[in-house]
């Protein structure tokens, strides 16, 4: 099997667990028995105690200084704003709208990469980022009779994935991935402290049905996160990289079969744009790395 394959498989793994985490979420905060900003605050939890003890099991650090310096610093506030209105999306939104918008998030880490970073962006990649745009603006439908306001949510979350995303890239070098991730869960956690002080329910415990579902976001979540670190390590970035689309198949198989939904034409066209425009601007993104890289011909 190639490295390449490899790393596909590992990516659509990825996205299998992601996609069951956000379903799990959904299905816990959608009975009423846990509030979204309970569920968040618990899925935190899950996910710092995991990173405590591997970080403890392989001996490295849990904290770092850089944690207060300022791209961490920012990299924290985008990951509060995007965890804390994917939580609600995913609680009050339908999960193919949600799933279906958040791929937009490439597309915003490329806009924001060529207007912060300064990185050079072609003409044809900023075409395929307008597309995705139209895209995404054909989910929302921005007028008084088709406009759901629920959407909003999942904009604010994947604006907030985006950005953190893009302050990843900045971060120092020397703070190890298990270190983000302990960071990264500990942000989960106070963007569901956030939610629940705008809660008018009083905060009490899940019953057990949901706290299984919630014990199974944090599962599948790890699942996903660890397969996707192995994925972006074994082959070529741009050929393992669109598979991440893979995502929203899946969500909307679960949207369909599990929540009932189902998404009109327009949902569905959206939805080709982004993925179509992200992928297109994955592989040529892939395609200038490979060509910068390459030694220059003598001819």
């Amino acid at each position: 099997m190639s490295d390449n394959l490899r790393g596909s498989l590992f990516m659509v793994l990825a996205m299998l667990g992601f996609a069951i985490e956000d379903a799990f979420f959904k299905a816990a905060t959608g009975t009423g028995d846990v509030s979204a900003g309970v569920g968040t605050m618990l899925f935190g939890i899950f996910g710092t105690s995991f990173f405590v003890l591997y970080a403890l099991w392989i001996k490295e650090p849990l904290v770092s200084r850089a944690y207060v310096q300022g791209p961490l610093l920012i990299r924290s506030a985008f990951e509060i704003l995007g965890r804390l209105f994917f939580a609600l999306s995913l609680a009050f939104a339908p999960l193919s709208t949600t799933s279906a918008i958040l791929q937009a998030a490439p597309l915003v880490v490329t806009l924001g990469a060529a207007l912060v970073l300064k990185e050079k962006v072609g003409p044809r990649r900023w075409v395929a980022m307008s597309i995705g745009f139209v895209g995404v603006l054909l989910i929302l439908r921005p007028t008084p009779s088709g406009f759901d306001a629920t959407a909003v949510f999942a904009i604010l979350g994947m604006i907030g994935f985006a950005g953190r995303d893009l302050m990843t890239r900045a971060s120092p070098p020397e703070v190890s991935a298990t270190q983000l991730g302990i960071l990264g869960f500990l942000m989960v956690f106070i963007a569901g402290v956030v939610i629940t002080m705008f809660e008018s329910a009083p905060i009490s415990a899940p019953s057990v049905p949901a706290l299984t579902m919630l014990m199974g976001t944090g599962l599948a979540g790890l699942v996903g996160y660890s397969a996707l670190t192995k994925a972006m390590r074994t082959g070529e970035v741009s050929v393992v990289a669109p598979f991440r689309y893979s995502r929203l198949l899946i969500a909307l198989v679960f949207a369909y079969l599990i929540f009932g939904e189902r998404p009109d034409a327009l949902t569905l066209i959206g939805a080709t744009l982004i993925v179509g425009s992200g992928v297109y601007t994955l592989v040529r993104s892939g395609r200038k790395d490979r060509a910068g890289s390459a030694p220059r011909s003598g001819v």
